[in-house]
């Protein structure tokens, strides 16, 4: 074990003299390396002996005692620099910090080359190495069992906090915790200073801002600051890495002892253990969601037709085949799409919205007041809701309304993006499910067809024009169409007259001449006006039951064919 006090007695570097932080001289040396660059200090690990021409702040104060306190902070050995070169002598305020910390402030003699002062403290450091590494290779051996039996992320935190005497917190990449481990002595309890919650984001945004994305810039621990009520609390955060992915990172809540050397290489054997432990959970995870992918698949497409396979099946897979359920369909449209864009990027693109999407939905899920289940395929999400079946059946207009909350969360939070929701029939059992995941695909595309500028609708709502578009030829409706309402229809074409909106206002306010002025912003008298006309045009006196049903299908029939006005 080489200490910075055994340097002063190194005869190969004669001339070594300790000019402040005498309290140190007993700290451990295990490397050597120089620093010349003021943004090296994510670099840095305890218990390195620094050396510095003193080039990099020679003019500048504050960056004199900054890099002081860093490198006292970080647990450093000590900090050596060369005279002669920037510095006759070593400012005072300097050694004042040095003191103040406890840090060894020592001169080196002009006629010494910094390289050859690493070779001579290397040579004689070297044996405390044989040491480390067996201490070393016995952590690893125990990470490594532990992974075997079983133990995951929580036993390695557990023991990784036990070995480093302080705090462990364990995020994903997207900084939601997955773990944590609290230390008995520690002063500033996790509980009161983060939002400890699973599948949350635990540190604030200007805390996971201030980390490196790149690797590259991190491929060792980093030191951060938190800072809560008037607080600063030291962590040390370093990167959960499998090739050059980020899975996760390890935030060490430095409250109890300073790290030194021996911690830090048990960092990185927890961090490459736990790694291992991330990448065989998410091909768990993932083969567990191909399989309930496969499930849903088949549930809404009516392929699972034996009951006894559909009762097993959705005990696995947490749906309960008693329930009454129906299908709700939300159809994501961005509103600015990029033609040039790469396939590939598209897709992920898309994913990343509906994933945000998902979370958005599950949020309000209570709100539906029954079994709620929620999946994205390509740029449509679905959602499938079961109630007890002995619950009354849930009506149109709380469907609609329950989805018509879901539209407007969805708007107000993800935005340049446009959603339209389809709403299928309530079945009596799971096994007709697939029945309403049709009705709500097609309320979706009825709408987009007939442009009606409906954002939230029910199968019910579209079920004449479902009528007239699958089953009826578009000759027959042509037909139809130009005998009810073609007269209406040239006159509009030559004359610009806009009859034929009118007349939809007019069916769709009940024939009520108030609501209909109101809703087209016209004055009643010209409505009126304009109703006569179009009884004229069309010879009828819009009261006989018969003539107003032949014009209100007419009219779904114009929407349909998407007829130009």
């Amino acid at each position: 074990m080489l200490t910075v006090k055994d340097l002063l007695e190194i005869k190969a570097i004669d001339g070594l003299k300790i000019v402040a932080g005498e309290n140190g001289l007993n700290k451990e040396i295990s490397i050597v390396n120089i620093i010349e660059n003021p943004d090296a200090f994510d670099w840095l690990s305890p218990n390195e002996l620094l050396l510095s021409t003193g080039y990099i702040y020679k003019d500048n104060e504050e960056l004199q005692n900054r890099i002081i306190k860093e490198i006292s902070e970080i647990n450093c050995a000590g900090l050596v620099i060369k005279m002669k070169r920037y510095f006759d002598k070593i400012p005072q305020n300097m050694i004042d910090q040095a003191n103040k910390y406890g840090l060894p402030l020592l001169e080196l003699p002009f006629s010494y080359t910094l390289s050859k002062v690493i070779s001579i403290i290397n040579e004689k450091a070297s044996g405390r190495y044989d040491l480390l590494n067996r201490k070393t290779l016995d952590m690893h051996n125990l990470f490594f069992r532990i992974t075997l039996e079983g133990g995951g992320i929580e036993k390695i935190s557990s023991m990784l906090s036990e070995t480093i005497n302080n705090p462990i917190i364990i995020v994903d990449k997207d900084w939601k915790l997955l773990h944590y481990t609290e230390h008995m002595e520690n002063k500033f309890p996790l509980e009161y200073c983060l939002d400890l919650i699973k599948n949350r984001t635990v540190f604030k945004r200007e805390f996971i801002g201030s980390i490196p994305q790149a690797l590259s810039e991190m491929k060792r621990s980093i030191k951060r600051i938190h800072h809560i009520d008037g607080m600063e609390i030291k962590s040390r955060i370093l990167p959960i890495v499998v090739s050059k992915d980020i899975y996760g990172y390890i935030v060490v809540w430095q409250t109890v002892r300073e790290l030194n050397e021996f911690d830090y290489i048990i960092l990185e054997q927890a961090s490459t253990i736990m790694a291992l432990e991330m990448v065989k959970a998410k091909e768990i995870e993932e083969v567990k969601w191909r399989i309930k992918n496969d499930f849903f698949d088949d549930l809404i497409s009516g392929k699972i037709t034996s009951n006894d396979t559909l009762q097993t099946l959705c005990d696995l897979h947490g749906l309960n085949p008693n329930y009454m359920y129906y299908s709700i369909v939300i159809h994501i449209e961005p509103k600015e799409v990029n033609k040039n864009e790469d396939i590939i990027v598209g897709k992920y693109r898309m994913d990343n919205t509906a994933k945000k999407c998902e979370e958005i939905i599950y949020d309000s899920s209570y709100k539906a007041n029954g079994e709620f289940t929620c999946f994205h395929r390509n740029n449509r999400i679905i959602i499938l809701i079961g109630k007890n079946e002995d619950r009354p059946s849930v009506s149109i207009s709380e469907a609609k309304l329950f989805a018509t909350e879901l539209h407007d969360s969805l708007v107000r939070k993800v935005k340049e993006t446009s959603f339209l929701i389809g709403i299928g029939k309530q079945y009596r059992t799971i096994k007709s499910l697939h029945k309403s995941f049709t009705e709500a695909n097609e309320v979706i595309r009825l709408m987009q067809q007939v442009n009606e500028k409906n954002e939230v609708s029910h199968f019910e709502d579209y079920s004449v024009y479902h009528l007239l578009d699958s089953n009826i030829k578009d000759a027959a409706l042509e037909d139809f169409f130009e005998k009810c309402l073609g007269n209406i229809y040239d006159h509009d074409k030559i004359h610009g007259t806009g009859y034929m909106t009118t007349l939809e206002n007019y069916f769709i306010n009940n024939l009520n001449l108030t609501e209909t002025s109101k809703a087209m912003f016209i004055h009643r008298n010209t409505l009126i006006y304009r109703i006569e006309r179009i009884k004229e045009i069309l010879n009828t006196d819009l009261k006989h039951s018969e003539e107003l049903l032949r014009i209100q299908i007419a009219l779904k029939i114009f929407r349909i064919l998407k007829k130009d006005v």
